[in-house]
């Protein structure tokens, strides 16, 4: 067996130099971190960064290899920690041999990023000094006693997180509202630290409204803000569909607030999820100044849920026609009256000339063996349109009974839903008293033993008829409001209509059906028929 050949061992950060030892000094660098931007939390930072930069530089077998420092940023994550994670990428280049930090939790709030940093790091034969907890990471035993504060120091950050998670819901409870003015438009924080409106901002929002419900789509709309660059406070610094739908559905802009609309799923992952009854919600009202009033608001909600409720009628065509339409507000009204299935607009081209048809879809689809319905040219069914609707605005009487009816069936939907748990809980007080008075019919317990409990039905019965009827009255008069504003719209414009205008014909028209080739029927919101020729 030949013999063993000459092995000398080299230590750990030594180099041999001309077959001479020597010594290199390590490159040594410190992670300090503060939670939050607190002036106490500041001194608390700057001081960590002094002490470092001192504590190194003195020591001669060390190299200043960079003070790592993040200031206001939880310690419970490391993605939005960047100088963090800079640290790390300088410690894959070997770049740093050792990593100083004041103790585990400013290194780490979370147990399973804070072992696997550590385990990543000696593997490359980093280590990282916790000074508080006197651990050195490359010794056998650090890993123990490591995960044991790591775990302390997230079960601390978990506690800190049910207690701002109360604390918060108690805030809600009694009604106490937090504004984010940063992506909040139409609104500034005044000097009395409650909401101001900035009237400039409030315009743009009253447009926005008063677009959607002239038929605009939230697409057409955001083109037409961009186009006129009204300013935005999202990030891109533009409008965009997106955007002018938070908007609309937005119940600050009525001077109410919605609270706990979202919630933090948990403190390490921060991630903040969509809150779908999950945790309780507080609505707040007239809590600031409304930019939008409340009948408005109330007809974009309906507005939009009538949009989304829209089915696929047409598969054979490139435009999804049972989407909204912004385009065309005949695309939503024209009927046929043979099938009842919807026109759709078309462009004929013969002999060199485009020609503007509206047919029915079936018809397209499935030819004329299944619907025989007429072809219309789309100017003169146009020019019905607009006789039609003057000689619907020169009947002054019938405008006002069918403005009435259309503003009742608009609003009675905002109320309908808590006006039928009100008249449904009547109801059940009312059983829930026959039952008694049957039990003590019966004999089955004492007349005087369900004092208390009448006495708590009547109370709860006269507090909840008492708001059914402001309920009632309260749509009545907003009916009465949209009438007057519609009114005076109509008051405002001639009443000669000169050529076909879709945001009018959007406002007054409920449908236009097709009865022949030679007829039109116009129904007016409100219920309201007028018959017209169709003139070529």
């Amino acid at each position: 067996m030949e013999a063993a050949a000459n092995v000398r061992i080299i230590p750990a950060k030594q180099q041999v130099v001309d077959g001479k030892q020597q010594y290199r000094r390590l490159n040594v660098a410190a992670y300090c971190r503060v939670s939050t931007e607190q002036e106490e939390q500041q001194n608390s930072y700057e001081n960590q960064i002094e002490y470092y930069t001192n504590y190194i530089s003195s020591n001669p077998e060390w190299t200043l290899a960079g003070i790592f420092a993040d200031e206001g940023i939880s310690g419970t994550q490391t993605k939005n920690r960047t100088e963090f994670n800079r640290m790390i990428r300088m410690c894959k280049k070997k770049k740093i041999d050792l990593v100083l930090c004041k103790s585990t939790s400013r290194f780490s709030r979370n147990t399973v990023d804070c072992l696997d940093h550590i385990r990543h790091l000696k593997s490359l034969g980093i280590g990282v000094i916790f000074e508080k907890e006197n651990i050195n990471t490359l010794t056998a035993q650090s890993e123990f006693i490591l995960s044991l504060y790591s775990s302390f120091a997230q079960a601390e950050s978990e506690s800190i997180s049910k207690n701002i998670t109360l604390g918060n819901q108690m805030a809600f409870k009694e009604g106490k509202v937090r504004y984010n003015y940063k992506y909040l438009l139409g609104y500034k924080k005044g000097d009395d630290g409650k909401p101001v409106i900035i009237p400039e901002e409030a315009e743009v929002i009253q447009l926005i409204f008063k677009l959607y419900i002239d038929g605009g789509s939230t697409h057409t709309i955001a083109q037409e803000l961009n186009n006129k660059k009204y300013p935005t406070r999202s990030k891109s610094g533009k409008w965009s569909a997106m955007l002018i739908k938070r908007i609309l559905q937005n119940e600050k802009y009525i001077g109410d607030c919605l609270l706990q609309k979202t919630y933090t799923i948990d403190c390490i992952s921060h991630k903040a999820v969509k809150n779908n009854g999950e945790r309780p919600m507080y609505y707040v009202s007239d809590c600031h100044p409304a930019i939008i009033d409340k009948n408005t608001f109330n007809r974009v909600q309906q507005e939009i849920a009538r949009r989304n409720a829209k089915r696929s009628v047409c598969t054979n065509t490139i435009t999804e026609q049972g989407r909204y339409n912004s385009k065309y507000a005949l695309t939503e009204l024209l009927i046929c009256g043979e099938c009842g299935t919807a026109y759709r607009r078309c462009r004929w081209t013969s002999h060199n000339r485009d020609r503007t048809v509206w047919r029915c879809i079936n018809r397209l689809e499935h030819g004329p063996k299944y619907c025989k319905s007429p072809t219309i040219d789309e100017e003169p069914l146009h020019n019905a349109i607009v006789r039609v609707i003057n000689e619907f605005y020169n009947c002054s009487d019938d405008v006002a009974k069918v403005l009435k009816s259309a503003a009742d069936n608009v609003l009675s939907g905002s109320y309908d839903g808590e006006i039928k748990q009100i008249e449904q809980r009547l109801k059940d007080i009312d059983q829930a008293r026959n039952d008694f008075v049957n039990l003590i019919a019966t004999g089955a317990c004492a007349p005087d033993s369900l004092d208390d409990e009448f006495a708590s039905l009547y109370s709860e019965e006269e507090k909840m008829s008492q708001k059914l009827l402001s309920l009632k009255a309260q749509a009545n008069t907003e009916s009465n409001e949209l009438v007057d504003e519609i009114k005076a719209d109509i008051d405002n414009s001639s009443f000669e209509l000169q050529q076909y205008d879709d945001v009018l014909v959007r406002k007054v028209v409920e449908c236009v059906k097709i009865l022949n080739k030679e007829e039109i029927s116009v129904t007016f919101k409100g219920g309201y028929e007028i018959k017209s020729e169709l003139l070529t």
